[in-house]
């Protein structure tokens, strides 16, 4: 009768079988028949970038509703400012686990499993009656947006060719800055109206359909667009440590960082308290000028680094040193001038600055190979936010409260000319990019 029994499961697994077996040849055939050559790499372009969006909503909308959290929970500004830093220090310890299994195992999986985790945790928000829940759902977010942030750029490496990077990034990397102004925008206006949990819906579920919809787009086989070869410096780790052009993209980037992230939270006080502007017309101009520059800027950067890819293989550094270089004299007309000046000189500083986004990173993916790509981004964004915006805004404030506000902006210039100074030094790493079959851009006359 027991082994009658044990039989009798046995058509149930079978029709499991079948509809796993059946399950898995619709995503092959939509792969397959639905994709046309190429597309599949738009589609993974745009899917990873909105997931991008969404991520940056996300964590802009808890800053929007802040003040109605605190009316509920009743804890003081360090312990809401703690739950930014819960979120940074869980995001920099994940990432470079995340980064090791992706360069081991198929990125696509680990990619969906966090963007799930990720998404879940945030509709998990509606059930979040404590403080001490909130900062676990908070670290849990940056857990699984360290998943998703770290491996998508290797992943669009293998879609997209070394020449076109500087567009494919940046077009990546535009998620920030308007998913960030749109999660204020989201915040503030849901937030009074169905109370500060239902913002955080927009982001949640659209997430996890994202996720779900990146089974349609198959692994690509690593190295697949790269045409530089594999030196002990590109696909080794030891190697990664002593690789001149992955450093000094990284450090450039982490200087940038570090000046972006002091600015963007200290310029609208400055604008209030030193400029008398009131709080929320601050608050409105910077944030149109972020919104604007956050757009055009890195668009337009990405396209000018490729388009000089073709003349010089050191195109992503020149670009970004140059830029960088002509934004210190706006950051100083900015910072210490007032009048009609001053908003044209914020809004030209901090276009130079985002023109660097798509070049620089494309700099960082292509100065290292396919088999240790991932775990090169994590190194990569676990040193930028170290050296960054991980730094720059309580260095900034522990001036200020012993100085004034503008002195605290000057390590902000400074970071800038040490970026400057360390990517014109990059140029000469530059790997040879080949912007045309068999001739290299260092080739070509």
């Amino acid at each position: 009768m027991g082994a009658a029994q044990g039989l009798s499961w046995l058509p149930i697994i079978a029709r499991t079988a079948n509809h796993l077996r059946n399950r898995q040849s619709v995503i092959r055939h939509l792969q397959s028949g639905l994709m046309r050559p190429g597309s599949h790499a738009r589609l993974a372009l745009l899917l990873l970038t909105a997931l991008n969006f969404l991520n940056y909503i996300d964590r802009s909308v808890l800053f929007a509703v802040q003040p109605l959290v605190q009316a509920e929970f009743h804890r003081s500004d360090a312990q809401f400012g703690f739950l930014t830093t819960a979120f940074f220090l869980c995001y920099m310890v994940a990432a470079p686990v995340m980064g090791l299994l992706a360069d081991r195992y198929p990125r696509r999986v680990i990619i969906i499993t966090g963007a799930v985790v990720w998404s879940i945790a945030t509709m998990l928000t509606a059930v979040t009656y404590s403080f001490d829940a909130l900062l676990l759902r908070h670290a849990i977010v940056g857990i699984g947006e360290a998943t998703f942030v770290t491996i998508a750029p290797s992943f669009l490496a293998d879609l997209f060719g070394e020449e076109k990077r500087g567009r494919i990034f940046s077009l990546f990397y535009i998620a920030i800055p308007v998913g960030t102004a749109l999660g204020y925008i989201v915040g503030g206006q849901l937030g009074p109206r169905y109370g500060w949990r239902a913002p955080f819906y927009v982001a949640g579920l659209p997430g996890m359909a994202l996720a779900l919809l990146l089974l349609l787009v198959p692994e690509p086989e690593r190295g697949r667009c790269d045409r530089l070869a594999e030196t002990t410096e590109r696909r080794s780790l030891r190697g990664l440590a002593r690789n001149p052009a992955f450093w000094t993209a990284t450090l450039g980037m982490a200087m940038m960082t570090f000046a972006l992230g002091g600015l963007s939270v200290w310029m609208p006080t400055f604008l209030s308290r030193v400029r008398h502007y009131p709080l929320q017309h601050a608050n409105q101009l910077f944030g149109v000028i972020t919104a604007f520059n956050g757009t055009v800027a890195t668009l337009v950067g990405g396209w000018l680094g490729d388009r000089l890819l073709r003349r010089t293989a050191s195109a992503y550094y020149l670009l970004s040193a140059a830029s960088m270089t002509l934004g210190i004299p706006a950051m100083i007309l900015a910072l210490y001038f007032t009048g009609r000046v001053m908003f044209p000189a914020i809004f030209a500083a901090e276009f130079l600055l985002l023109l660097n986004t798509g070049p620089l990173n494309a700099a960082v993916v292509n100065s290292v190979g396919a088999h240790i790509r991932s775990t090169a981004v994590a190194v990569n964004l676990f040193t930028i936010h170290l050296l960054g915006d991980a730094l720059s805004p309580t260095l900034i404030g522990y001036i200020s409260d012993r100085s004034s506000l503008q002195s605290g902006f000057r390590s902000a210039v400074v970071a800038i000319a040490l970026s400057s100074a360390v990517l014109f030094f990059g140029m000469k790493f530059a790997p040879p990019v080949a912007v045309n079959e068999g001739q290299t851009a260092s080739e070509r006359p």
